[in-house]
């Protein structure tokens, strides 16, 4: 382990190669993270995907973007 008041010039090659690997490694799951990790779905809207994924599996599809738009004045 790295002393906190050990500067750059101070360390080995090998400690700070294993300074930068923690670093790295640190930083990559804090990018690659699921950020809903440990968020619960409210019922109705786990309900309602659930209901979307077999209606799709079944090939049923949704309504086209342009019509969405126009229910929705953003044409």
């Amino acid at each position: 382990m790295i002393n906190m008041t050990t500067t750059v010039a101070q360390m080995t090659t090998t400690e700070f190669r294993d300074l930068l690997e923690e670093v790295i490694e640190q930083k990559l799951l804090e990018l690659l993270a699921d950020p809903d990790q440990g968020w619960t779905l409210q019922t109705q809207v786990r309900h309602q995907l659930l209901q979307q994924q077999q209606a799709t599996a079944a090939g049923e599809r949704g309504q086209p973007l342009d019509k969405v738009l126009q229910q929705l004045g953003l044409e």
